[in-house]
Formats: structure tokens, C-alpha cells, sequence
């Protein structure tokens, strides 16, 4: 999709309007801007799912993410700043993309701005853009809550220095990345007779500065409600979308000390808590704490056998487990069991 903003003269050829149209001489400046997804979706899913039945589960989950990992913008928004005093937004404007890539023709007074831009917005209802009318403060802020719902869409952002120049027509790319990730839990529970089983991630981030790439940690890191895949292969699979955990190659502002690790898991970046109930109604708390860190763009994918007395256990090795029988409700979040 091609189309023609005039932030200057609101002039756009989308609803074929051209009486606001700057004078033909007047110097225009092309933006391509195109999605580049970086993942480890299908390595993940073909390493980690090998035998049969985990097959029917890749599958499931292939489908599940599909909206997620997906190298397609449905909605753009972009914002031009200036780069002096508070960053002001001197120009802005949203489009519907639906596509992998698409050229934009702008008409910008000279002048050097910073540009950020950001997809797949306006369906997800987990996160939203704020403090975007300078650009420092512009961020993807996940809702607030000591427990929150999974992302609804793959989020992406981009941020370019831009000098529009007099006199010359100018072309400029723009590369949007993947600002959040993905969690896999896939629970054999064949023999094991449990009932009721909900799972939760945390550890991550709840906000993402665009301009600074930089993400940011609350002192209590939220609580991430999975949503279940169904697979009808013996198996039950909770999925959870979310910003990445802390880790080397992810820049970070650390808000307040951290507060989600277990003490018995206190290496671990982010964690995995599932509830059970075994055939004797009491409930199981199990707790898988991750010392590897969930990077941007990354699926990670945990296996794990559940037991009769609703424990769960993996033979992943970059994972540690605790557990708690005949577990009681408590504490800040409180599963539906």
C-alpha cells in the first residue's frame, strides 16, 4: 500500500482530497518503512516438540502465534519530534498498513527530527502508547495490575534521526523490530488425573521506552495470565505473550529491586507458576524459575510431566522447579481454582 501524508498541509491522496495540496515545486520526502521479524519460532517448535504427540501441540501453537510472530503491520503510528529543548511532537499521523511494507511521501519544513515509530497498536488491548507528544517519554505501557492479561498483538518499533534538507528530495528507510516475546508451557498429563490447571508467567518488563530502546521493570513485576491452547493430544499447553525478561542483550531501566523471585530460585530472570488440583481436591503449586533470558522476538518453549499429586516436573536443564502440596490462596494474585 502506497500513500501520500502532507503533515505540513494535511494533504493525503488516500481519500483523493488534493485542495490542500502544497504547489508542485514544493520538495517531497519518501519513507519506506518495512517490518523485519527476527524469531526462533520454527527452531523452537521443531527442537523442543519432537515426539507425536507434541507434534499435534506445535501445531496448535504455530496457530495460536501466528498473529503474534507475524512480519505484518496492521496499523502504524508515526510521530516526527524535534530534537532541541523537550523534544516536542511536530508532526504526527496513524494509518491502517496491513502489509509487510509500504513507501509514505511526506512534505516536512527543514529541520532535524528524531522519527519513532510503532505497529500493531490498536488491537492490543495489554498495552497501549503513551506520553507521546515528546519524544523521551514515548512509551509502550503495559497495563496496570498485579495480574494482566497476555499481549494481543506482536508489537514493533522503530526510531530514526532524520534531517529533512532544502532543495532536494530525500528518501529515508525505516526498519521496525519486535518488542515483545513469547512463553510456551506444554504440560504430558496423560496418567496423572489432575483438573484445573492455570499457569502464569512474571519477570518481565511492563514498558518499553521507543526512542532510548530501553525497557523498564517495576518493583513488583506484574503477574501474566497464559492463555490455553487447545491440542486434544494428552497434553495442555498455556501460551503467555509479554516484553522480554532482563538479560545482557536487553537494555534495561531498573525501576526498584526485584521482588518476583522465589527465594529459593534467586538467579532466576523470570518464572512460570502453575496450579493443579490432584484427585484428592487439594491444589499444587509449582514453580518453574528460568535462569535464560526471554529476549525480544524469542519464543521460549518449556516441556514438563504433570504427576498425581498435580507436581510438575522438566528435564530442561535452564530451568529450576519448587514446589508447594496442598497449596492455599494467597499472597498478590490468586488463581480461579
Amino acid at each position: 500500500m502506497t500513500g501520500m501524508l502532507a503533515m505540513a498541509a494535511s494533504c493525503s491522496v488516500i481519500d483523493d482530497d488534493l485542495s490542500d495540496c502544497p504547489p508542485d515545486n514544493e520538495q517531497q520526502h519518501r519513507l519506506d518503512y518495512e517490518l523485519r521479524l527476527m524469531t526462533n519460532i520454527s527452531t523452537e517448535l521443531q527442537t523442543v516438540l519432537t515426539t507425536e504427540a507434541e507434534q499435534a501441540v506445535a501445531q496448535a501453537l504455530r496457530t495460536h502465534l501466528a498473529t503474534i510472530f507475524t512480519d505484518q503491520a496492521h496499523d502504524v503510528d508515526l510521530s516526527f519530534y524535534d530534537t532541541q529543548g523537550d523534544s516536542a511532537r511536530l508532526h504526527h499521523d496513524t494509518h491502517i498498513m496491513d502489509a509487510n511494507q509500504t513507501s509514505y511521501t511526506l512534505n516536512l519544513p527543514v529541520h532535524h527530527y528524531m522519527h519513532l515509530a510503532t505497529a500493531n497498536i490498536v488491537d492490543n488491548a495489554a498495552v497501549a502508547l503513551r506520553s507521546d507528544d515528546r519524544c523521551h517519554p514515548a512509551r509502550l505501557q503495559q497495563v496496570s495490575g498485579d495480574t494482566v492479561q497476555s499481549h494481543d498483538t506482536g508489537l514493533f518499533t522503530a526510531r530514526l534521526p532524520m534531517t529533512v534538507e532544502e532543495g532536494i528530495s530525500q528518501q529515508f528507510d525505516v526498519t521496525l523490530y519486535m518488542a515483545n516475546c513469547a512463553v510456551a508451557l506444554v504440560v504430558d498429563t496423560v496418567g496423572s488425573g489432575i483438573s484445573d490447571m492455570q499457569v502464569f508467567t512474571t519477570g518481565f518488563a511492563s514498558a518499553f521506552s521507543i526512542a532510548d530502546s530501553a525497557y523498564h521493570y517495576a518493583a513488583k513485576a506484574p503477574i501474566v495470565k497464559t492463555q490455553a491452547v487447545e491440542t486434544h493430544s494428552g497434553h495442555q499447553s498455556f501460551c503467555s505473550v509479554n516484553f522480554p525478561s532482563k538479560g545482557k542483550r536487553t537494555r534495561i531501566v531498573i525501576e526498584a529491586p526485584d521482588e518476583f523471585a522465589a527465594p529459593q530460585a534467586d538467579n532466576s530472570l523470570w518464572e512460570l507458576h502453575a496450579y493443579a488440583r490432584a484427585a484428592d481436591g487439594t491444589t499444587t503449586e509449582t514453580v518453574l524459575h528460568a535462569n535464560t533470558p526471554l529476549l525480544p522476538g524469542q519464543l521460549k518453549v518449556i516441556t514438563a510431566k504433570a504427576h498425581p499429586d498435580a507436581t510438575i516436573t522438566t528435564t530442561d536443564q535452564t530451568v529450576a522447579v519448587s514446589v508447594t502440596l496442598d497449596w492455599h490462596p494467597g499472597g498478590h494474585y490468586t488463581p480461579d481454582l
